[in-house]
């Protein structure tokens, strides 16, 4: 098995403490990308089912995650979905399936993005290294790494991604969701363009309706009176987060 030079990267250090776990049942594509992600300095581990990744997790928590919906032992959808009530660790999805509407479906139950097969291995690397780029904060921004945004009885950290109900209950954001959320506290009661929200948490995805999907997570996260929702839809121009929001 040959693979492409690797684009020389100046962050490789970092690279190579960057862990990732692919989930395939199907060897050869989960030796294919192991090895590849091994020659452009990732350490990459391979799961052929769902347990066997999540019993990884329990041990130590990765970078990024690329797994693929069809599983022997779970629904794919379903490991998303208890890799989410863990961490907000990126998620790429691997599937044959290519219809627009299983695309919006993988972004609807967590995923950060989204690969249909076949593919090349180059861009499942490309796709992981805009993934942790969009994870980094920003330090230009109004609220810093360490602090916490209260806002309706909400708590949000930018760091971990934490989202705590005012019931106390907790929730981690994938990366996507997490940007979208952050731009809103940034600017509350002001109307965000699609155009800026794409800038801020979708500009890399292929599909512009990622937005949408992902402010529609947003709200049923944040669900509450129906009548006075916290993000609301200014139709023609944007979204808004109506509530008041204090960062410490």
């Amino acid at each position: 098995m040959t693979h492409p030079d690797p684009i020389r990267d100046p962050r490789k250090a970092t690279m190579e403490d960057t862990v990732v776990y692919v989930v395939d049942d199907e060897a050869d594509i989960r030796a294919l990308l192991v090895d590849t992600l091994g020659t452009y300095r990732f350490r990459a581990e391979g799961f052929a089912t769902g347990q066997e990744a999540l019993s990884a997790l329990n041990l130590r928590e990765p970078s990024v995650f690329v797994l693929d919906l069809g599983l022997p032992d779970m629904d794919g959808m379903e490991l998303i979905n208890r890799i989410r009530a863990r961490t907000a660790v990126p998620i790429i999805v691997l599937s044959a399936r290519a219809h627009s509407s299983d695309r919006i479906m993988g972004l609807e139950i967590g995923a950060d993005d989204y690969v249909v097969k076949p593919f090349d291995p180059r861009e499942i690397v490309a796709r992981i290294r805009s993934l942790l780029r969009r994870a980094v904060p920003d330090s230009s921004k109004k609220s810093s790494d360490t602090s916490r945004a209260r806002f309706a009885g909400w708590t949000y950290e930018p760091r971990s991604h934490r989202l705590v109900a005012p019931d106390g209950e907790e929730t981690f954001l994938p990366t996507g969701e997490a940007q979208l959320l952050q731009a809103l506290l940034n600017a509350p009661k002001r109307v965000l363009s699609r155009d800026f929200l794409l800038d801020h948490g979708g500009r890399d995805d292929a599909l512009d309706r990622a937005i949408d999907v992902r402010i529609s997570r947003i709200r049923k996260k944040l669900s509450g009176d129906s009548k006075t929702p916290l993000i609301r839809t200014v139709y023609g121009s944007g979204y808004m987060l109506t509530a008041d929001v204090d960062w410490s």
